[in-house]
């Protein structure tokens, strides 16, 4: 995996965001309200400094919880009401998200989570 997983993931979530927001608090465009604003930011500060680097599983099947439980909950709230929303309006996205997700838990599976991060950690030396 590379940073273009990472950006792509980023972009995911921002989308997911963006429709939750439109459809919850009337916002249109690229816009957000000051709730969902936050809330991307936060997400994208978490996916920037995940532990798991470029190797970063789908939080959904991520054996650490970095986010707070406050925000866990938001982005659980956006993820369920965005989820079936994001096949009809961003598909390739979806496929790609969901990929992301069934390939990391294999990964999961096969090696601890202690030696990916060791992994990570030599890849950044």
């Amino acid at each position: 995996m590379s940073e273009k997983h990472i950006q792509r993931e980023k972009a995911t979530i921002a989308k997911m965001i963006r429709i939750y927001c439109h459809a919850k608090h009337g916002t249109k465009g690229k816009s957000l309200c000051a709730a969902c604003k936050q809330l991307e930011e936060y997400t994208q500060l978490k996916t920037d400094n995940c532990v798991f680097g470029t190797l970063k599983p789908a939080c959904s099947g991520c054996p650490i919880h970095c986010y707070s439980k406050e925000n866990r909950e938001k982005i659980k709230e956006v993820m369920k009401f965005s989820g079936w929303r994001m096949f009809f309006l961003a598909p390739r996205a979806t496929i790609l998200h969901f990929s992301n997700v069934f390939r990391t838990k294999k990964i999961l599976k096969k090696k601890k989570v202690k030696d990916i991060i060791r992994e990570v950690k030599q890849t950044k030396k």
